[in-house]
Order: structure tokens, then sequence, then C-alpha cells
């Protein structure tokens, strides 16, 4: 199969494209691209195919119809473009032309090899938070819904208020147009749909280190205490073995300890909490926007609605409502190869339902009881307060014998 030639096109269409590419385009058969690509040859001869939402069902006319082809893309068509999806499938050459990402910080005055680059276009926000949290520079692709406005009202939502925005329109392009703003002046500013945002940090923001003090989280008033302890989260935690992709399942997540430094882990991943308690819900929400994980949060009672979370990597488990027997056969039979399984149970009732349930499923078991005391000052003196102790259930799909 002849190999396809991919194109990159500025916002300025043909007026910086070498001669060379665009004999190749008018001496080709076959033309494909966006709609804005293809406007840019209004007197071209050949076939024309409009790129949508049909990835598939062009590559199989590619491959099943062959013809001399060449295919038009924004910028740079392996930075977050088709150029990727294509090389994968059949043999391409590839010519970019500069990306949006290049035009924005040369506009800016600065690098943008130590950037922190996040596609939104045509992707959910969900988990942006935690994903930039922290970062000195963002460059953000847009679409018509993760717009500048949405980005900032997204933003203000979660206090990063750290953030100055730019945000460049058709750059490279006639009507090019580059503007700095806070975030409150971005949130009620109309754009062009063809633009970029790029984030600069220009205020020190807030930050937690691992093991987040319990004092720092809303909790239940004036009952406070139903939060997974500092010293008892950070074993769990490790214990899940997480990694900056996992996909965590937190069950009884209460004011989402668990969930919130799971997402600080998983910044690249995702995390999905459940919780019957309609008060611990509204809690851990609040927990979320202060700590900047925006994570997926379900009311209700496990082992319910786990079927509209994806394949986890790891479990968590906090509270079960009488359900653990079902949860685990749950968690056991979605959990992913080399997934790890944490349970945490304060009675010997539960320690013996979750072990004797999970070794039914073919799991090794480990099994650490935490025992923590806080030293608390008792006039010129040092006494120690005891902690509940705790049984930290760690398990892991055994080997086929």
């Amino acid at each position: 199969m002849e190999r396809m030639k991919l194109i990159g096109i500025g916002a300025d269409g043909t007026d910086s494209l070498p001669s060379l590419y665009e004999r190749w385009i008018h001496e080709s058969e076959r033309l494909v691209g966006g709609e804005r690509q293809l406007s840019f040859f209004p007197h071209y001869k050949g076939e024309k195919i409009v790129i949508r939402s049909n990835l598939s069902s062009l590559f199989e006319t590619l491959v099943n119809e062959p013809k001399k082809t060449v295919v038009l893309a924004s910028g740079d068509p392996l930075f977050y473009g088709i150029g990727s999806y294509l090389a994968k499938k059949v043999p391409i050459e590839v010519y970019p032309s500069i990306s949006s990402l290049q035009w924005a910080f040369a506009k800016i005055g600065e690098s943008w090899h130590d950037a922190y680059v996040v596609s939104l276009h045509g992707r959910s926000m969900k988990g942006f938070a935690q994903r930039i949290d922290g970062k000195e520079k963002v460059a953000i692709l847009t679409d018509e819904t993760n717009d500048p406005r949405a980005i900032a009202s997204y933003l203000l939502e979660y206090g990063m208020t750290e953030y100055e925005a730019f945000v460049g329109e058709n750059l490279g392009g006639e009507n090019e147009r580059c503007r700095f703003f806070t975030l409150e002046d971005m949130m009620h500013t109309s754009f062009s749909p063809l633009n970029i945002v790029v984030l600069r940090r220009v205020n020190k923001e807030p930050s937690w280190t691992f093991g987040i003090e319990d004092e720092e989280f809303f909790q239940r008033k004036p009952e406070k205490g139903l939060i997974t302890k500092k010293e008892v989260r950070v074993l769990s935690l490790q214990a899940l073995r997480l990694h900056e992709k996992s996909v965590v399942w937190d069950i009884g997540t209460c004011t989402g300890s668990v969930a919130i430094e799971a997402a600080k882990i998983a910044r690249e991943g995702a995390v999905f909490a459940v919780e019957k308690n309609a008060l611990d819900i509204e809690i851990c929400r609040k927990n979320m926007k202060k700590f900047r994980t925006d994570f997926t949060l379900v009311h209700g009672r496990a082992p319910e609605h786990l079927e509209q979370f994806p394949d986890p990597d790891a479990v968590f488990i906090g509270g079960t409502s009488g359900s653990l027997r079902d949860i685990i056969a749950v968690c056991c039979t979605r959990l992913k190869q080399g997934g790890r399984i944490v349970i945490n149970a304060v009675t010997i009732e539960t320690l013996y339902e979750a072990t004797d349930a999970l070794r039914h499923h073919g799991y090794d078991v480990d099994i650490l009881l935490a025992q923590f005391s806080r030293s608390k000052p008792i006039l010129q003196l040092t006494r120690f307060d005891a902690l509940n102790p705790i049984y930290i259930i760690s398990a892991r799909k055994g080997e086929s014998k």
C-alpha cells in the first residue's frame, strides 16, 4: 500500500504552505480532512472526505479503497491529532506545521518544554483539578464545550486562583488575537472557537503532603471521627500500591479522605467513590473542593452502582452496611490483573468474614493489626491517647495452579 501523506496546516491556510505540499495535494486522488482544512482547497478536483467522528469507517475506506491520498490536519498532526491514530493503522508520511502550543508560547515569550500539556478537546474535564494542581505552566487544548469560560468557571470552583490565563485565538491566522485574563474576567468573556489557553502560576497555592492531617478535613459535627485516621489511611494507601494512572474504587468513602489522597497519587487515572449517607456525601464534596480533587462520587449503597464504574486497579473498602460478601464478590470479579483490594475492619467478625470471602475467590490475604497512640499534653507532662485498633486486610489474586 502506498504511503499516505499527512500534512499539517496552520490557521492561515495555504499562505504558509510550502509549494511542494500544495503540489502533492493537487496531484492526489483523495483529500481527507476537517471541514476547515478542506475549505482551503475549494477547487480540488478529486474525492473529498470530511473527518467528523467517523475514524473507524474512514480507516476502512482508506484500506479497502486504495487511492493516492493526502490527509490534512491542523498544526502538528502528531500533537493530540489524527496522526497518532493513523500511524498505528496505515503507512503514512507526516509533514507537520507549527502547533497551536508553539504559537501560544511564542506569543507569551516563554519556553514550553517545561509546561504541562492537557487536551480537553472532545474529552471530559473530570479529574482536571488534581491533574494540574501545583503545576507552574499549563497549556490546554479546548473545544466548543470546554472553552475558556468553562475552564475559568471550573478552576474557580476548586479555588485555583493562583493562575492567570493567556488565551490565543486563531493563532497564526488573519483574525489572531492574544490576551491575558484573570480567571474571573475570562469567565465572562467570549472567544473565537479556535483557541488555546495557557495558565501561568502567579501566586502561591495551598499544598498538602501525603498523609493529610485529620483536622484538615471537613467532618460531621458534633460527632467527629467518621474518617479513616491519618496513620491507617497512609498504611492502607500504601497497601493499594497505586500508580499515576490507577483506576481506584473507594467503597464507603464517608468524608472522602482515602479517595482524596488516592486522587492525588493517581492524577492521570480516575477515582470512583460511593457513599450511602447523604450528609457524608455533602461533606465529601466540600473536601473535594478544598483539596482540589475531582473524582466521581455516587450517593448509594454498594454493591449497587459499582456496575457503572470501569474495572479497577485497586479497591478500598471502608464501609459495607452489612453487604461485605456481596461487595467482595463484585470486586474480585472486576479487579484487573495484578490489582489489590484493601479492607479496613474494626471487629473480629468483619475480619473473619472478609478473609473468608477473599480466600473463597482465590485471593491471597495479608493482615496487619494497626494499633496507634497519639501523644497528648497534660499540664507539663505528656500522655498517650490510643486510637481504635484496625485490621488492614490486603488481598491480591493468587496465581493459577
